[in-house]
């Protein structure tokens, strides 16, 4: 979106752009190949995980497709076309040059057309899935790929790229936990009473729970409740004196209704009966899966010694014969358990912030405010838990950050940008520092700029790390280039570890640079994974910005929307 002159103009007259050099920022490097990079947990000692997005050079299989007849490729040609006519850019490729020519691999547009129409048929079985997201890990020379469940390809050279990864916390010796899917195969499967083959990708399991050690060795937390592959997820864990503790959800059993569904219809005659669950799981909004938050007991050599499945805050009723959920998403030292359940109110359901302690589920929202929603996102060694809660404002589902006191049983939502701002905390440390992310565009009603923030419990003001930064680079002319979009960690040395976005030449599928049909290089904002470190200093006024800056940073945006399918999750704001 570009801004309005008139629009910018009472934007400058509003607030004049305080910024500083109060903190540092640095990037931290990415994968090569990738053009998104990300952050997700840095333990105290300097451990940090993250992911990576947007990778080039996706791999393409076309061998198992019939070019001559598949109506669903020629529509998304023929709309290819005309988008090319709109833009006055002649299409470089044909379904033959895809077909015979090796388009895929040696033409961008080829390629990045058909990981377009490979993506919107990510639901369909029929055809090769793709995922352009991976876990990483960064170290002083930038970060590496981490694979969780990712295997060899049977069809073409490197990993299926098929899998949902992530990575959600790390601790100070650097065990990680996370959770992935099963790469997808190529499976022949004919239907009852036919004679013609059908290829069709189909996987394992959907979600499954993983902790790996600094030296890459690899343990399934696997659910005892496995059908159809079962449910499971890590999303934090603690080192304690005899190993660790791990807390995440797994899957309990199948709920009525859609066990009732999978009976009767997923017989394997028309249609592979992983595929035919899949769908169900699709389909119903809970999933199929009852899941349960759990603390999983590690010894020092990642044995698991306890399993302990926790409950929900509401009943089952007995004409409820969905699934219900409840999901630990943040453990602290002192064993508080903080996440999400689903609870009661005036007999609606809904899935709210809670603790779990002592075998009870805890909720602590006052839902009497209106509060529809939410999640317990991290909780310090103080026993104060952060997140988000959501509610209609001004016509608008909008979340709001909060922190909870466990000591005093107080529930605190400090005023974030501006009242309508949506706003999440995903962090505090033992200082009692929350850092998160709030919406800032105040004129715009739909999709917003998201920039990060850092709040000091007792002070009661959100601050916006972009006004805590230099105002120009270092030849003091050439307006600073990072935009920090997301704060999403802090240490107890107030170092700060999120996202931010800067404008750089746009790349294709392929990586290399895109030219407009004037031969003009074009740009594009772009995620990297930052870390803003406290220096000595003082805020400055910054002159306000020129109505192209504005224009420029309106591409910042949150790096969570960079999340294709098949995630659909990330530490620890995305959790279900």
């Amino acid at each position: 979106m570009k801004y309005k002159l008139l629009a910018a103009s009472i934007l400058a007259t509003l607030s004049t752009s305080a910024m500083s050099a109060t903190y540092k920022l640095e990037e931290l490097g990415g994968v090569d190949g990738a053009k998104f990079n990300y952050v997700t947990d840095v333990s105290e000692n300097g451990h940090i995980i993250g992911l990576a997005n947007g990778l080039y050079k996706l791999p393409i299989d076309i061998s198992y497709i019939d070019f001559t007849d598949d109506s669903y490729l020629e529509s998304a040609y023929d709309t290819a076309e005309a988008q090319y006519e709109l833009i006055d850019k002649e299409i470089t490729f044909t379904l033959d040059d895809i077909a015979n020519n090796d388009a895929v691999n040696t033409n961008a547009d080829a390629h990045s057309f058909m990981v377009s129409f490979l993506t919107g048929r990510s639901t369909d079985s029929e055809y090769q899935k793709l995922s352009s997201a991976i876990a990483t890990v960064y170290s002083s020379e930038g970060s590496t790929e981490q694979v969780l469940f990712d295997e060899q390809s049977l069809d073409f050279d490197g990993l299926t790229r098929s899998t949902s990864n992530l990575l959600n916390a790390v601790t100070d010796d650097g065990v990680m936990v996370g959770w992935g899917s099963a790469p997808y195969e190529k499976t022949s499967f004919t239907q009852t009473d036919e004679d013609e083959e059908e290829t069709h990708f189909l996987r394992d399991f959907i979600s499954r729970a993983i902790v790996i050690s600094e030296d890459g060795v690899k343990v399934e937390l696997a659910p005892e409740f496995d059908d159809y592959g079962g449910i499971s997820s890590a999303n934090d864990i603690i080192k304690t004196a005899n190993g660790y503790e791990v807390v995440g959800t797994v899957s309990t059993d199948i709920a009525v209704d859609p066990l009732d569904d999978i009976t009767d219809n997923c017989d394997g005659e028309d249609e592979p009966v992983s595929d035919c669950v899949e769908a169900y799981n699709r389909t119903y909004t809970k999933g199929i899966f009852n899941k349960r938050a759990v603390k999983w007991t590690l010894d020092s050599s990642l044995n698991i010694t306890n399993t302990e499945i926790f409950g929900l805050s509401a009943t089952p009723e007995d004409d409820e014969d969905f699934a219900f959920r409840s999901n630990a998403l943040a453990i602290n030292e002192n064993g508080l358990i903080a996440g999400t359940s689903d609870v009661r109110y005036n007999d609606v359901l809904y899935s709210m912030p809670v603790i779990f302690e002592n075998g009870e589920v805890k909720e602590f929202i006052d839902q009497d405010d209106d509060w529809r929603t939410g999640q317990a996102l991290a909780v310090n060694n103080n026993d104060v838990v952060v997140g988000y809660a959501a509610k209609r404002i001004d016509g608008t589902t909008r979340t709001k950050f909060f922190y909870y006191d466990k000591k005093s049983d107080s529930v605190v939502f400090p005023t974030d940008y501006f009242s309508s701002s949506s706003s999440l905390a995903n962090d505090i440390n033992d200082n009692g520092i929350v850092v998160g992310e709030g919406e800032t565009d105040i004129y715009n009603t739909s999709t917003r700029r998201r920039e990060g923030f850092m709040y000091t419990i007792g002070e009661d003001k959100v601050v916006n790390l972009n006004d805590l930064l230099p105002c120009y680079e270092e030849d003091g002319e050439t307006r600073f280039k990072y935009t920090v979009a997301e704060a999403k960690s802090i240490n107890n040395n107030n170092e700060i570890f999120g996202v931010a976005t800067k404008t750089v030449e746009k790349t294709d599928s392929f990586g290399n640079v895109v030219v407009d049909v004037d031969g003009n290089i074009e740009y594009e904002s772009i995620a990297v994974a930052v870390k803003l470190t406290p220096i000595d200093g003082s805020v400055e006024e910054c002159p306000a910005e020129e109505i192209e800056q504005y224009e420029r940073q309106s591409a910042s945006f949150p790096w969570y929307a960079l999340l294709l399918v098949p995630f659909a999750a990330a530490r620890r704001f995305f959790k279900k």
